[in-house]
């Protein structure tokens, strides 16, 4: 499932093709055809992101709610659009180009008490200006769930997902296990602070890269990694290999439905090293 960046890069892709013209709204595999009627011809006033949530505001206070899910992709074009292929969902077309939706979890118009609703329902996002990290840790204080699995639960922070939870937990020394409650306040300050950053960095390169200079391939003489995911990671993805830090074997197992990854040298259980 594409993590919070990518639905950032997303809204503003859509603000620099859409951004303030009329658009056509049409879906060829007409499960979205009532939706696309009521926003065919209006403006696209706004392109937003909140956590994995698209949120695409039209004229007339309509919005366009997407979540794409596990299989969910958007495609961008130069006009004139070409005949659509596969089953599109939505199709927006103006300006210069168009963007075809594909195999969304969901697709469907909000009006805005139901945005609000949407919304409220969220965590703060860290690449949102409005985030406010204090939220999320009260959250985290008083639950007993380990950190690893509140860093997925999207009520307590949106937009984070598998290759980010395991990669903020290693670079923080941090043992996925550790009940939220045991987790120090300066820990979490630190946890939020580096998703801000990593997250950016995900939004302005389009990939997840989560290792430090002195640790990417080039400077410590080792292969680039070779993943379906890319990107330079510390743990995610590597069990069985050693830690690039101390040589210990990265250790996985399943947290509430997901592979989580850690060092148990690097994130020993109990008090976050430093």
């Amino acid at each position: 499932m594409p993590e919070g960046h990518t639905i950032h890069r997303l809204a503003a892709e859509h603000q620099r093709v859409f951004g303030g013209r009329a658009v056509t709204a049409a879906s060829p595999q007409g499960r979205f055809a009532d939706g696309a009627g009521l926003i065919d011809g209006r403006t696209l006033d706004t392109a937003d992101a909140h956590g994995k949530h698209l949120l695409l505001g039209f004229s007339g206070d309509l919005t366009v709610h997407v979540h794409l899910g596990i299989y969910g992709t958007f495609t961008f074009g130069d006009a004139p659009a070409p005949a659509p292929w596969g089953a599109v969902r939505l199709r927006l077309t103006g300006g210069a180009g168009y963007a075809d939706l594909r195999g969304p979890n969901a697709c469907e118009i909000l009006e805005p008490g139901a945005v609000d609703r949407l919304t409220a329902r969220l965590g703060p996002d860290p690449l949102r200006p409005d985030a406010d990290p204090g939220r999320a840790w009260r959250r985290v204080h008083a639950s007993r769930v380990p950190i690893g699995q509140l860093l997925m639960d999207q009520a307590v922070i949106a937009g984070p997902g598998n290759i980010y939870r395991a990669e903020v937990l290693f670079r923080q020394g941090v043992h996925p296990r550790l009940p939220g409650r045991d987790l120090p306040r300066a820990s979490w300050d630190a946890i939020w602070d580096d998703l801000t950053h990593l997250m950016a960095d995900g939004v302005r390169d389009g990939r997840i890269d989560t290792v430090r200079p002195e640790h990417t391939p080039e400077a410590m003489g080792r292969p680039p990694r070779v993943d379906d995911h890319g990107g330079e990671v510390y743990v995610y993805r590597r069990a069985g290999q050693p830690c690039l830090l101390c040589g210990t074997e990265v250790r996985t197992e399943v947290m509430a439905g997901r592979n989580v990854f850690w060092c148990d040298t690097c994130q020993p259980l109990g008090a976050p090293r430093a």
